[in-house]
């Protein structure tokens, strides 16, 4: 499973209400013209995925919480968390509908990008097992079982019917659990983290926030020298944990450093 996490996204935990067990999960797609970059570019799909979550929340209208799906699936295999496990979805229609099942959505659409990828199918079927482990049941639907819409879309939509099989050869994949002897760097103390200050530990700390979804560097120049760069993703990267105010500023803190992870090799 390539599991993006709302963490690596900038998001703050969802604010949706909670929804502990369904009877199973839905299948949507977008349902307007997707362009076909999502297949070239995997930047393009976490993109896409903001762009749905920054027009939902706009949505005053439907005064959703946050983007209304739990999870999506990009052509290149990976799971995108949206509202996540334990959450009600807002995506079926009404409230008995959200009540009764969770959703994912391919990023797939009516034009362009229509057709899911063998990729992009798996980690729909990574998203289904997941939710399966943490309280949604069996049944496998389409948005249009139950509600009036052409959603999934026919691709889609035939998939489900015939069981949203895992396509042949691709196996689902756990996360890969991290090495018991693992060690990672201690925290060198708050002066340390002096601008100019050059160590292989800086270039795992940019790295690391790379990794997270954190990135505000310009280049990768001087990637082990301590730079306006590392600022700027260090303090995304404690917004991203919660912190807020002179809190989230730099130099790095002792709680979000140990959240980091940074590798001692």
């Amino acid at each position: 499973m390539k599991l993006v996490t709302r963490m690596q996204l900038g998001w703050p935990v969802s604010a949706a209400p909670a929804q502990a067990k369904t009877k199973g999960v839905k299948v949507h797609y977008e349902g307007t013209e997707v362009s076909t970059r999502l297949l070239t570019d995997h930047a393009e799909c976490l993109a896409e995925w903001k762009a749905i979550r920054k027009s939902h929340l706009a949505n005053i209208k439907e005064n959703y919480s946050d983007i209304a799906y739990n999870y999506g699936a990009c052509p290149h295999g990976y799971l995108l968390e949206g509202r996540g496990i334990g959450k009600r979805t807002g995506a079926n229609g009404n409230q008995p509908l959200n009540v009764a099942h969770y959703a994912i959505v391919g990023l797939v659409g009516s034009d362009g990008l229509t057709e899911p990828t063998d990729e992009m199918l798996s980690a729909i079927r990574d998203g289904i097992e997941l939710l399966r482990k943490h309280g949604a049941g069996y049944e496998i639907l389409g948005h249009r079982d139950g509600y009036p819409t052409a959603c999934p879309g026919g691709p889609l939509y035939a998939w489900v019917k015939k069981g949203a099989p895992r396509p042949k050869g691709a196996e689902p994949a756990e996360p890969p659990a991290a090495p018991a002897t693992k060690k990672y760097e201690p925290f060198p103390g708050a002066s340390w983290f002096k601008t100019g200050r050059k160590s292989p530990i800086v270039s795992r700390m940019h790295d690391r926030l790379v990794a997270v979804g954190c990135n505000r560097y310009a280049s990768s120049k001087n990637k082990d020298t301590i730079g306006s760069g590392d600022v700027a993703s260090y303090e995304a990267f404690q917004r991203s944990l919660g912190f807020t105010g002179s809190a989230a500023k730099w130099p790095p803190g002792p709680t979000s450093w140990k959240a980091l992870k940074v590798s001692k090799s």
